[in-house]
């Protein structure tokens, strides 16, 4: 905060009109001390009540509306200016306590003419700077005028002037002091506004982002289905509020029951599916949700796993051109009349097959490009069978890409181990859910969280 290089001061910190002629040296030295001491007595009154102000206002407006009539009577002077700034540099408002009539017109005139709805100044320092002149011509010569910044965080956001229509009024250090103190206050309250203004937008955020989540964990299946021939456990832990990881236990044949609501037929085929949005938070969320309609749809018209997954890219390819973001997916078919698992992969991770016959691993692949890459992508299928405890996983890449503190990855070969070790305990599925997630977690750290969305799926043939 500095003075205006051409404003100078008077050289005495008391005036002509102070002047103690006739008296005492004694009488004259204790008259000055006594009004000294009111002076600073009603400094620290009216700073108080600023300071009182600025705890219990809510409004900054009306706040900086006391600016000026602070700034003055601390001084001791005939008025004061308060020119206050957006972040843009845009001028905002303008605050004036002025004793004289005629130049409070004269500097309201100057106010109104600031350029407060324009696009921001190419120059803060430059405008603020033709101002300064404007006002000290509005004053004339005689008057005793200084002017400082009101910084916030470093940043010009207002301009503060105190002047006195006396010219024998001395500028001294003491009354600096106290206009550059109010000015600190008027930056405060500034500052506070726009921390509120943040708070109140981020609360805002933080509960459209609880909605979104809820939503999307409603979108979930809320427990797995009961399907003849297997054992099914599931979970999904995202790294956000709102995740990019997607699992659906969809039924391929339906009919209603006497409530109207659809209802799985009997021993018919079910549709296994578990997908990743490339991101994660809001957009990945969203594009999760439009990919878990478009897929429940699709798998109503009981077409092949391939056809499945070319039909939804070929639809949802329009809406992902333009996006930049891409999905996983691995679509699968239990049937549960021949116990096969038909299958096809949009470029997902592949699950692992753990044969309890003969203790062997095998991932469950076939050729596909991500789901929205290219319009006319296709798809291989793959079939399996499922022998009575035989265990597929399904999982997402936030499993292998989970890091210790040291960033090492818990790749897919520690995700091979963990899980054929799991098998052959002979665990159920909720258990050999448990353990997978409690490994991932004493790797990565008891304190730390996944930095990505981790979803798993386990099926187990009994």
């Amino acid at each position: 905060m500095t003075t205006l290089p051409y404003f100078q001061p008077a050289a005495s910190p008391v005036s002509a009109g102070e002047s103690s002629a006739g008296l005492s040296p004694v009488t004259a030295l204790k008259d000055l001390v006594a009004r000294l001491d009111r002076e600073q007595r009603k400094a620290q009154e009216l700073l108080a009540s600023l300071g009182f102000a600025l705890r219990s206002f809510t409004n900054l407006g009306q706040f900086l509306e006391l600016i000026p009539l602070i700034a003055s009577r601390v001084t001791d002077t005939e008025g004061s200016l308060l020119l206050t700034l957006r972040p843009d540099g845009r001028f905002w408002q303008a605050q004036l306590h002025c004793t004289d009539p005629q130049l409070k017109t004269a500097l309201q005139r100057i106010t109104a003419g600031l350029p407060t709805e324009t696009a921001p100044v190419s120059s803060p320092t430059e405008a603020i700077a033709a101002i300064d002149r404007q006002v000290q011509r509005c004053l004339g010569r005689n008057a005793q005028l200084f002017a400082t910044a009101v910084l916030v965080r470093n940043q010009a956001r207002g301009r503060l002037y105190v002047f006195s229509l006396d010219s024998c009024y001395a500028w001294n250090e003491s009354r600096q002091k106290l206009v550059r103190l109010v000015a600190d206050q008027t930056a405060v309250a500034i500052e506070n506004d726009a921390l509120t203004t943040e708070l109140r937008q981020k609360e805002r955020l933080d509960r459209e982002l609880e909605i979104g989540a809820e939503i999307q964990l409603q979108l979930l299946p809320s427990q797995c289905p009961a399907i003849e021939g297997l054992e099914i456990a599931a979970a999904c832990r995202t790294a956000s509020r709102v995740g990019g990881d997607y699992y659906d236990f969809i039924p391929t044949r339906t009919h209603s029951d006497e409530q109207g609501r659809l209802q799985p037929d009997a021993g018919s085929p079910w549709a296994i599916a578990i997908g990743d949005i490339m991101g994660k938070g809001v957009p990945a969320g969203l594009i999760m949700t439009m990919l878990r309609g478009m897929l429940r749809a699709e798998v109503l018209n009981r077409h092949r796993p391939s056809q499945v997954l070319a039909h939804l890219n070929q639809v949802i390819y329009a809406d992902l051109e333009h996006s930049n973001r891409f999905a996983t997916l691995f679509y699968s078919e239990y049937d549960p009349s021949t116990r096969s698992l038909s299958f096809s992969n949009a470029a997902h991770n592949p699950p692992l097959l753990w044969r309890q016959a003969t203790g062997n691993l095998h991932r469950l692949d076939a050729f596909g490009m991500m789901i929205g890459l290219e319009a006319d992508n296709a798809y291989a299928e793959q079939q399996v069978q499922l022998q009575p405890g035989d265990v597929v996983l399904y999982y997402t890449d936030g499993l292998t890409d989970a890091s210790d503190p040291r960033g090492n990855r818990f790749d897919e070969e520690n995700v091979a181990i963990a899980f054929r070790d799991a098998c052959r305990r002979r665990l159920s599925a909720d258990a050999l859910l448990a353990d997978l997630f409690n490994r991932v977690q004493r790797f990565i750290g008891p304190d730390r969280h996944n930095e990505d969305d981790m979803t798993l799926v386990v099926l187990r043939a009994v």
